[in-house]
């Protein structure tokens, strides 16, 4: 019983391990690593808000 019991422990780890290993080359997208540029949202952006903020002060600037 012992037996049986370390094998479906070392299956379910191998299991583990592959799946973290795939998840983490979808997650670079599958490039080996290289990094990608990271994407802005435009609320992230400092021209972006500076702009909004610039146009609440001065609606009739536009």
């Amino acid at each position: 019983m012992l037996k049986v019991l370390l094998v479906v422990a070392v299956i379910a780890f191998v299991v583990w391990l592959l799946v973290r290993l795939i998840l983490r080359r979808i997650g670079d997208g599958g490039d080996g690593g290289a990094s990608r540029p990271r994407v802005i949202g435009p609320d992230d952006d400092p021209d972006f808000l500076r702009d909004i903020d610039r146009r609440r002060r001065d609606p009739e600037d536009d």
